[in-house]
């Protein structure tokens, strides 16, 4: 599954979350480091659903650039 993902600087570092999985966050000192660690929260996140018994969302946001 392909899920959107949103980075966001902070103050001295990168954060990411997944709108369609409330809860799976990641943080990296660099926007690479941080598209790692939020794939790998994405799988444990997934697999803790899973072990839990509770159905795993389907992607559904969708991130776009708009003009301003």
């Amino acid at each position: 599954m392909r899920y959107a993902v949103v980075i966001e600087k902070a103050n001295q570092n990168f954060s990411a979350y997944v709108p369609d999985l409330p809860g799976c966050i990641a943080t990296g000192a660099t926007v690479q480091e941080v598209e790692v660690e939020i794939g790998e929260a994405i799988r444990l996140h997934i697999e803790g659903m899973l072990e839990d018994g509770l159905a795993v969302p389907e992607p559904a946001a969708i991130a776009e650039y708009v003009e301003a």
